[in-house]
């Protein structure tokens, strides 16, 4: 396949940044967005330019960190996909495809690709966790009655990998996908009911505090999820929210 790359490139945040044009061939169907990306930069080595700085890890759609945007949409033309998972079968030969970062003021640039996504671990710091005496005493959680449905629940809204996908395809910049999932998980199992009025309340106030939007009810962040994270969730930590602030 030939394919015309346009691709933001940014040497940090107080750089202005630029779409550089780079054509490139030989690229097979079956290869990841991740293995052309590769290709390219080796071909960029070569020539001693500098490459495309871009974020991945583990490359099997686990860790969140390969969020890109490309032809406009957060990890692509795929479904249910990171970027890693997305294969080149779904572009044509010829195709021009533009590749840029998530944009939102709450990510900023840290190179070309690679954005900041830190505030999301602020949010997670302020309470996306379970206070747990670990004194030798603690119930094992399997003994602990939890309804199939509840457990179901639990699981989907924990499946979130924290990529930013909701946030970068909000109009707003909303991150009320990534935080009702974090809610959720807890909200649904009796370990988390201790805590869940500060938690709710802390991890609102700390998402406030990052500058991300309100959620506009668009539904845009559901479809483009690549782990389809339910608005239901979003629904869910407001009405837990309402819960935690009239018990005051």
């Amino acid at each position: 396949m030939k394919l015309t790359l346009k691709i933001w490139r940014q040497k940090n945040a107080k750089n202005k940044g630029k779409i550089v044009e780079y054509p490139i061939d030989g690229i097979s169907p079956d290869m990841s967005f991740l293995e052309m990306l590769d290709v390219l930069n080796q071909k960029l080595i070569t020539a001693g330019e500098e490459p495309v700085a871009f974020d991945h890890d583990c490359r099997e759609g686990i860790c969140g960190s390969c969020s890109l945007y490309i032809n406009g949409e957060a990890h692509g033309p795929d479904r249910r996909v990171t970027t890693c998972q997305l294969h080149m079968r779904k572009f044509k030969d010829g195709d021009t495809i533009f590749i840029e970062p998530f944009r939102a003021n709450s990510f900023p640039v840290i190179k070309d690709l690679i954005v900041d996504r830190s505030a999301f671990d602020r949010i997670q710091h302020a309470g996306g966790f379970i206070s747990v005496n670990t004194s030798g005493n603690t119930q094992d959680g399997n003994a602990i009655p939890i309804s199939k449905h509840a457990a179901d629940e639990a699981m989907d809204a924990a499946t979130c990998i924290g990529c930013g996908a909701c946030v970068a395809t909000c109009k707003n910049s909303s991150a009320m996908l990534f935080v009702g999932a974090k809610v959720s998980q807890y909200a649904l199992l009796p370990q988390g009911q201790v805590e869940a009025t500060d938690r709710v309340q802390n991890m609102v106030a700390q998402m406030d505090l990052e500058g991300f939007g309100n959620c506009t009810n668009t539904g845009a962040c559901e479809v483009e999820c690549p782990k389809g994270i339910s608005l239901e969730n979003i629904a869910r930590m407001n009405r837990e929210l309402i819960k935690a602030n009239l018990k005051g």
